[in-house]
């Protein structure tokens, strides 16, 4: 894994200094990171499973895209570049809506604590799944799963075993968003 320059951020998200990503993570510092979820308009949702070889949240299904946004770096260029690198995808930035943002901290250990802002995209998957060629060393595996189904195993109690355990509201708020596009 490579060890990426990020910006560091207030509470009211202005930038006040720049680190590596590792140096973020071990103390908790508050930065940026983009979250692309891709959806079909026969109302199915692309999910990533991330690679066994990731320190957070290894083997368990995530949103389409995600990554950290870098230093100097716009938003929507990093997701247009995050798009690329995970899922061999070539997109404008037209092809993604801003959504939102949701800030999640989570604890992985006592010197890995991600304490992001997600800044949320969403965007109509155009080309059909076999097209979509995975990078290996961030996940294992991609699927579709239609938005019922999604919804459906959100209440069971087991859901966090095999999802990234952002919080409902979180999933709530993107699912409704997606919803009211599609």
């Amino acid at each position: 894994m490579e060890d990426e320059l990020i910006d560091i951020m207030n509470e009211d998200l202005t930038v006040f200094k720049t680190c590596l990503k590792s140096e973020a993570h071990k103390h908790g510092y508050l930065h940026a990171s983009v979250h692309v979820w891709f959806y079909t308009m026969n109302g199915e949702i692309l999910f990533q499973k991330r690679s066994k070889n990731k320190i957070a949240f290894p083997n368990l299904w995530d949103v389409s895209v995600a990554g950290h946004i870098l230093t100097g770096e716009t938003a929507i260029n990093s997701a247009i570049r995050e798009v690329k690198e995970e899922i061999g995808l070539s997109i404008t930035k037209e092809a993604l809506k801003k959504i939102g943002s949701f800030k999640e901290i989570y604890q992985h250990r006592k010197d890995f604590i991600d304490n992001e802002i997600h800044l949320i995209y969403i965007g109509r998957l155009l080309i059909p799944l076999n097209q979509l060629k995975i990078q290996k060393e961030e996940l294992s595996a991609i699927k579709l799963i239609p938005i019922d189904t999604f919804k459906k195993e959100l209440k069971k109690t087991d859901f966090h075993n095999k999802h990234v355990p952002h919080s409902n509201e979180y999933y709530t708020f993107v699912l409704n968003k997606i919803t009211n596009n599609l």
